[in-house]
């Protein structure tokens, strides 16, 4: 199975409403691998690693998100895949 990364930027009411945890529980259940993060202008950003199908899968959930979020808009750029992450984390914005 081929692996790749995948960088996402998701818009619309994506913060307070436990966006983060469930997209680290979806990854993680996934077997997908890196982080995400709330950014200062109310988005939220995430990388995601692993097999092809499995990466697809999360991002395919973030355009939906929780019940209680509304996603209005996810930018995806597929990047090259460079194993280094051995979880999926939440980060927190500096």
């Amino acid at each position: 199975m081929r692996k790749i990364r995948a960088a996402v930027r998701v818009k619309g009411r994506v913060q307070g409403v436990n966006f983060r945890y469930e997209t680290q529980r979806t990854a993680r259940r996934n077997q997908v691998c890196g982080w995400v993060k709330n950014l200062p202008d109310g988005d939220v950003a995430a990388v995601f690693e692993g097999e092809e199908q499995a990466v697809l899968d999360t991002i395919e959930w973030c355009r939906s998100g929780p019940a209680t979020a509304r996603v209005d808009h996810i930018d995806v750029e597929e990047q090259s895949w460079r194993g280094e992450f051995s979880s999926f984390e939440i980060v927190t914005a500096p």
